[in-house]
């Protein structure tokens, strides 16, 4: 693997220069969104523009016609911190995130586009937003991954080191290169399929200086 190709790659989708069907309309809305500043690994503080980029995905989402309710309680199935997952049908799930695992809604899309690269099996797919109450989620399709056996979080880790990720600490990676952390990895967010793993929630972060160097 040429690395220093895979990152020009990436930097080229993050900046919305390319990318496949499913990464368009993330893409623009993360160009709508973005003021230039970056994440570190974790979101301990949030930006200051919180409020702001919300207002603006309102507003992106009303003139483009984003906005989707086609939200169906009776197929909830679970939910953890960041997101609500309902199953749309035999092939696909709904996951309603309302990005609080970042310091920023352009932090959350670029994660996105960074799964679609890496994960392309399990690509997320834009539908639109939803709002419920105050809060404001992103409403993403993905595929829906039937786990026939439990996942073994060495084989996780072997996968990962393989492709140049470093376990940091318990299921958490960095990628020294490429400048990326992966973080959250365990075995309710890879699950496995006849022998195969399949990263469905994935948390990516950009370490700035090396990413964009």
């Amino acid at each position: 693997m040429n690395l220093k190709s895979v990152k020009h790659e990436l930097q080229t989708i993050l900046s919305g220069k390319s990318g496949n069907s499913h990464d368009a309309i993330i893409q623009a809305i993360a160009h709508h969104l973005r003021t230039g500043q970056r994440t570190g690994s974790v979101a301990e503080t949030e930006h200051t523009n919180r409020t702001e980029e919300k207002a603006r995905l309102l507003a992106f989402a009303k003139e483009n016609e984003l906005f989707y309710d086609k939200i169906d309680e009776h197929n909830y199935i679970s939910e953890g911190a960041e997101q609500k997952v309902y199953i749309k049908d035999e092939q696909f799930v709904l996951k309603l995130n309302d990005a609080i695992y970042y310091a920023s809604w352009e932090d959350y899309f670029l994660n996105l586009l960074l799964h679609n690269y890496f994960f392309a099996d399990t690509a997320y797919q834009l539908l639109g937003f939803y709002e419920n109450g105050q809060t404001l989620y992103a409403v993403v399709k993905q595929p829906f991954v039937q786990a026939d056996s439990l996942t073994d979080l060495a084989q996780v880790k072997a996968f990962l080191t393989n492709n140049g990720f470093e376990n940091t600490r318990n299921h958490d990676y960095y990628h020294p290169e490429l400048g990326l952390i992966l973080e959250d990895l365990h075995d309710e967010n890879v699950l496995t399929h006849q022998d195969m793993l399949y990263f469905i929630d994935t948390v990516f972060y950009l370490d700035p200086k090396v990413f964009w160097d």
